[in-house]
């Protein structure tokens, strides 16, 4: 019989709120690292009380579509937070634009970074 906490660790408490990542692949060396940092998410959330739901990975330098996606998720999901590996997942691909504010305003979503 599996002991209740490894069982814990299968299932998320969906009536805790939601927490969705968003890694932009340009930023790292390998997808090793976003796997790394797919796992850290999910034990930030565990640790601040969120249950981790998907993570948004930007594919191509050049395309926002995982941004896109994440702002059209968010904009139908109550209760919802984002949470960003650093302050650079979050710039604007085309110049110095901190996207995290204008998400935030936008979208009424807060945006968390992930520590460790």
């Amino acid at each position: 019989m599996t002991p209740s906490s490894e069982l814990d660790d299968l299932f998320d408490d969906v009536t805790r709120p939601l927490l969705v990542g968003y890694v932009r692949r340009d930023l790292l060396s390998s997808d090793g690292v976003v796997e790394q940092l797919v796992a850290q998410m999910a034990v930030f959330a565990r640790r601040e009380g969120f249950s981790m739901g998907y993570t948004y990975v930007e594919r191509a330098a050049t395309s926002l579509a995982a941004l896109e996606a994440l702002v059209e998720f968010v904009g139908r999901t109550e209760d919802a937070a984002v949470v960003i590996p650093s302050p650079l997942h979050f710039l604007a691909i085309d110049g110095p634009i901190n996207l995290k504010e204008i998400f935030e305003r936008a979208t009424g979503t807060r945006v968390l970074m992930l520590t460790s």
